[in-house]
């Protein structure tokens, strides 16, 4: 069996949001999967997608410093810079983090560790609605 529809997350100030509740909400098509993987796909260039740890917080504020310090904003070498100051690093940001995660599927249930969630990386300040391209195969 296969399913692919486009879901959209509400939109998020910069930082790293645990979506697993989100996605799950709008896909009650997974709870008839036995065996099987989603995929999801990020449709932006300036948000990216991870799995981490989704027990304490504060990993999520250290991933936000963290990419603060990795990848700064206003750096004299970028050139795209029309959009913000936010814009190019939030590019680079979305690059080095990935535009796809995918999760495996059992019993009608995620398979993730224990302390495993799905993040939205939001790198702009102020980030729009966020589409996701959801791709479930499995079967029943």
């Amino acid at each position: 069996m296969w399913i692919q529809k486009t879901i959209t997350l509400s939109p998020r100030s910069r930082g790293f949001h645990i979506i697993t509740p989100d996605v799950l909400d709008q896909l009650p098509e997974i709870e008839k999967i036995k065996t099987g993987i989603l995929h999801l796909f990020i449709k932006h260039t300036s948000a990216s997608l991870t799995i981490n740890e989704d027990a304490d917080p504060t990993v999520r504020l250290d991933f936000e410093s963290h990419f603060n310090k990795l990848v700064p904003e206003n750096q004299s070498y970028y050139q795209h810079t029309i959009e913000g100051s936010d814009d190019m690093p939030a590019h680079l940001k979305a690059s080095l983090l990935g535009s796809s995660v995918s999760v495996p599927i059992t019993d009608g249930r995620l398979n993730l560790g224990t302390w495993q969630g799905i993040y939205l990386c939001e790198h702009r300040d102020r980030g729009s609605a966020r589409k996701l391209v959801v791709t479930i195969q499995g079967k029943e």
